[in-house]
């Protein structure tokens, strides 16, 4: 059997409680200091008068909104109702009531529906609930338990029903399968409507729909033109405003542009002028195999750090502008990753090869006997050229790459660019000046970063402040 669920209470007012019941169908009471209200009943499931007994005994008025079956489900269970006379001739024809509800609280006497207030009070027609048998046929002598059990036991055996609970399928679901089990166990609408929790609208509906062979696919209908609107109207040349314009005049009516633009979607209609934009890349592929990127590790990230100096170094060349000469200034250094120390740098108003090779020339010269660094780049041509190549193999260090389109596989190189402008160009004003002035300028400001700008680093677990060269030298290193 169904079992019946509890109606939810809620407190909304002072004097005013909500409460629903599991088809979220909802009754409101109003509790006075001599009596109390109830307005609708819900759908029929619950014992709806024994929630009202918890809240308040006073006695109790029941009225009912309209007469349709998910606001006057309970009212059999109390002894007298009231509704409107208007509500009372738009209901179904009237029907003898019996002198006692088989099924009701206490065998009490079915709900009476009055016209309404100020009317003669007299007997109409009777409320029904969900589970009340049909009045005639081999059926109608069944209980309202009996017509729940009856109406369970037919949804259970239907393979599509996805379950007992009808909370969980959709409306054209409930109405396919209250179709099947209304042929089935021969109860009325009001009964399966009332179990599957669906207006009786609703499935009149769908009811109808299926009928007719199921919901419009409004797409189906005008892909066909659709089609022959690109196609003929637009020779293939047209985009969707065209084909929208085009397909309302050839139908006669308007028609959604989101109709028109999904069938073209779907049929992959597009303009033959249609491409799509490709991005600009001045990438012109590998001038020669590049090496490996040996600060890599295997999960994707870089390795930058140096246990002693002239251990890895890293090279890259930027650029200044200056605002009064159309030339610019370039630098190209090499930078140990020990401390961030410029080891050796070129400067120049071109970014030519000899300022690519130079830097690592002069970077040589400070090595000791045996020492061979790492030197890593990016992947710029000029890093490529024979000339690179040659002075890196003169003086025996070796090559490293980072990889293509990875900005930051160079990173500690583009840090150092950015502390460069901010301790030499930005901010400073370059009015009148020419390229050939600022040449020296940065030798100067570079030899102030190894000798005079104080930085942060970690020694002996704890930080220490003092430029690169003191470092070395409380370190005993050579400077």
């Amino acid at each position: 059997m169904p079992q019946r669920a509890e109606w939810k209470v809620a407190q909304v007012r002072p004097c005013v409680w909500r409460l629903t019941d599991v088809g979220d169908n909802r009754a409101f009471l109003v509790v006075g200091d001599e009596a109390a209200l109830l307005v609708d009943t819900g759908e029929g499931l619950g014992d709806l008068r024994s929630t009202v007994e918890g809240i308040s005994t006073l006695p109790l008025t029941v009225v009912l909104t309209h007469h349709h079956h998910d606001h006057v489900g309970c009212a059999y269970q109390f002894p007298e109702v009231w509704i409107s006379a208007s509500e009372r001739r738009s209901g179904v024809g009237p029907r003898p009531p019996p002198a006692q509800r088989p099924g009701g609280p206490g065998g009490r006497r079915c709900a009476t529906i009055v016209g309404g207030a100020g009317a003669t009070r007299g007997r109409g027609r009777e409320v029904r609930g969900v589970y009340d048998p049909p009045d005639s046929g081999p059926l109608s002598g069944l209980t309202p338990d009996q017509t729940g059990d009856l109406l369970l036991r037919a949804v259970l055996a239907d393979p599509k029903a996805g379950g007992w609970d009808p909370a969980s399928i959709s409306n054209r679901s409930k109405c396919e399968l209250g179709e099947r089990s209304g042929r089935e166990t021969g109860l009325p609408l009001r009964s399966t409507t009332g179990f599957l929790r669906i207006s009786k609208s609703s499935y009149e509906c769908w009811r109808g729909l299926l009928l007719r062979g199921g919901p419009r696919d409004r797409r189906a209908e005008v892909a066909g033109r659709v089609e022959e609107a690109f196609r003929e109207g637009g020779r293939c040349a047209r985009g969707y405003r065209f084909v929208h314009r085009e397909l309302a005049l050839r139908l006669g009516r308007p028609v959604s542009e989101k109709v028109a633009r999904g069938v073209m979607r779907e049929r992959g209609l597009r303009p033959l002028y249609l491409r799509r934009r490709r991005r600009h890349g001045s990438y012109a592929g590998e001038v020669d195999e590049a090496p490996a990127n040996l600060p890599l590790r295997p999960d994707g990230t870089h390795d930058f750090s140096a246990s002693r100096p002239n251990e890895p170094w890293v090279s890259d060349i930027t650029e200044f502008r200056l605002p009064g000469d159309p030339r610019k200034v370039y630098l190209s250094p090499a930078v140990g990753l020990f401390d961030s120390r410029p080891v050796a740098w070129s400067v120049g108003t071109s970014p030519s090869a000899w300022l690519a090779e130079s830097s690592p020339r002069a970077a040589r010269a400070t090595l000791s006997p045996g020492e061979a660094p790492v030197v890593h780049t990016d992947r710029g041509c000029r890093y490529r050229w024979p000339g690179r190549k040659s002075a890196c193999a003169e003086h025996g260090l070796t090559r490293s790459m980072s990889r293509k389109g990875r900005s930051p596989g160079n990173a500690p190189a583009e840090g150092f660019f950015g502390l460069s402008r901010d301790g030499f160009s930005r901010g400073r004003d370059w009015g009148g000046v020419t390229a050939e002035e600022p040449v020296g300028r940065p030798d100067g400001w570079l030899r102030h970063y190894r000798e005079g700008r104080s930085r942060r680093c970690r020694e002996g677990g704890r930080w220490v402040w003092g430029t690169p060269d003191e470092r070395r030298r409380r370190l005993g290193l050579a400077v």
